[in-house]
């Protein structure tokens, strides 16, 4: 989940803080510990500095010190967890154009795993979903090029580009015995982040796939058609955020709003005070109090679980499926100045109304539903979830959760979730699991 609302006022608090370091005396400002503590780090910047020269002179090849920087920048910010990054100024362009739902690629979410790039989800009705790219393939090579020592930006870089441009990909599937190649015609990826239709003449059933600045306009809009297209028969809203893997702050919390009329829907916690803040409902549920199912799956990430455990904790919406990926950290995007790209950093953790992180944890539905997996995908239908990120933020307590299961029939008479949810709405009692009463009930991803 990306945040954009902070950056002026973090800016603005840096500013402050180095005004304040040199125009005070050092010895009222330090005392011994933080004296030896700078003096380490001008001793380790230093060294990087050394390391620097010595290969702006001897490297093999004279190197391009833009580009040495760029490369040191990146490695700091990839070793403190797997969301903070670093992006040139292309790649700032890029998020840009993303986090509007609108650009040209293949439509995939993916995220670096030993260094190689990992699918997390395919998008609807773009060239790699229409291609059978599916959630945890490893793409290998891009174009012949091994993607092996590539950072994620670069390697999205690379699968976006001109529209009707063609790409080459390599592919390792679990459970396949050779690497699959597929070519690629890139496309306009319009993320339209939110779809509807009508479910069994008297169900309102809403699909959103992604957090943009188009999600909320897109929400309201639908929950309307279907209430008049529906009318009186309405019997309430299936809301499915399966395969989410979330976006934007603000986009969680107007999309929480449009289900609730009161009480507060997120908090943040960070280092700076600036990044602890409470967001709070406001009057005026759109479904005029119908009842609402959430589905839920090990996909399901960032902000998708910000709008479920909201709705969970307010007991607005039952929650069904398999628990959530566990992300429970905001990202803030700073600019760094013209021609400069930004940082990508991590600068809180949320917690949902009841006060509970889900970070490495996830959030657990109040049903539990586990669909039928063909047996040619048994491998491949889990997802890893948060605790299994290399340099993921640790829960306070240790206790972590793996990942669940992720995999959505493509066919809905065979979707198990989905039927649990309309018998739900219609009153007919589940014969599902269910979830765990006791425990804790809360329990790299871009885009090209």
């Amino acid at each position: 989940m990306m945040r954009k609302t902070s950056v002026i006022l973090l800016s603005a608090a840096t500013g402050a803080a180095l005004t304040l370091f040199v125009t005070q005396p050092r010895s009222m400002l330090m005392g011994s510990s933080a004296r030896a503590a700078t003096s380490d780090t001008y001793r380790q910047l230093n060294l990087f500095g050394d390391v620097f020269e010595r290969v702006r002179s001897d490297y093999v090849e004279k190197p391009d010190d833009g580009k040495l920087v760029e490369s040191a920048i990146s490695g700091m910010l990839a070793g403190l967890d797997p969301h903070s990054s670093y992006m040139d100024a292309k790649s700032f362009r890029d998020m840009q154009v993303q986090t509007r739902g609108e650009f040209g690629g293949l439509g995939i979410e993916v995220t670096m795993e030993d260094g190689l790039i990992k699918v997390v989800s395919p998008i609807d009705d773009t060239p790699a979903s229409k291609a059978g790219i599916m959630a945890n393939d490893i793409i290998t090579n891009l174009d012949d090029e091994a993607v092996q020592g590539l950072t994620l930006n670069q390697a999205v870089e690379k699968m976006r580009g001109p529209v009707n441009t063609k790409i080459r990909l390599k592919i390792i599937r679990k459970g396949q015995e050779n690497p699959i190649e597929v070519t690629l015609m890139r496309d306009n990826i319009r993320v339209r982040s939110v779809r509807a239709r009508v479910e069994q003449d008297d169900i309102g059933y809403i699909r959103v796939t992604t957090f943009n600045e188009q999600t909320t306009e897109g929400l309201k809009r639908e929950i309307g058609n279907l209430s008049n297209q529906i009318g009186d028969k309405l019997k309430g809203f299936i809301i499915d955020m399966r395969n989410n893997p979330g976006g934007l702050l603000e986009e969680a919390v107007t999309v929480s709003d449009s289900f609730l009329d009161k009480g507060e829907i997120v908090s943040t916690r960070g280092r700076n005070a600036e990044e602890t803040q409470r967001r709070a409902a406001h009057t005026g549920d759109l479904t005029k109090g119908k009842p609402v199912i959430v589905l839920i799956n090990g996909g399901s990430a960032s902000a998708s679980e910000i709008v479920a455990g909201a709705l969970q904790d307010h007991k607005r919406a039952t929650l069904v499926g398999t628990r959530s990926f566990g992300k429970g950290s905001v990202q803030t995007i700073i600019p760094l100045g013209s021609g400069n790209g930004a940082l990508r950093l991590t600068t809180a953790r949320y917690y949902t109304p009841s006060g509970k992180s889900i970070q490495a944890r996830g959030i657990v539905p109040d049903i539990e539903v586990l669909q039928d997996v063909p047996d040619e995908l048994k491998s491949r239908t889990d997802t890893k979830g948060e605790a299994s990120l290399r340099g993921h933020l640790k829960t306070n307590d240790g206790d972590e959760k793996t990942g669940s299961q992720s995999y959505v029939p493509p066919d809905a008479k065979d979707d198990k979730a989905l039927k649990t949810a309309a018998d739900l709405l219609h009153g007919i009692k589940s014969t599902a699991t269910a979830a765990p009463t006791t425990g804790d009930k809360a329990a790299s991803k871009a885009a090209n």
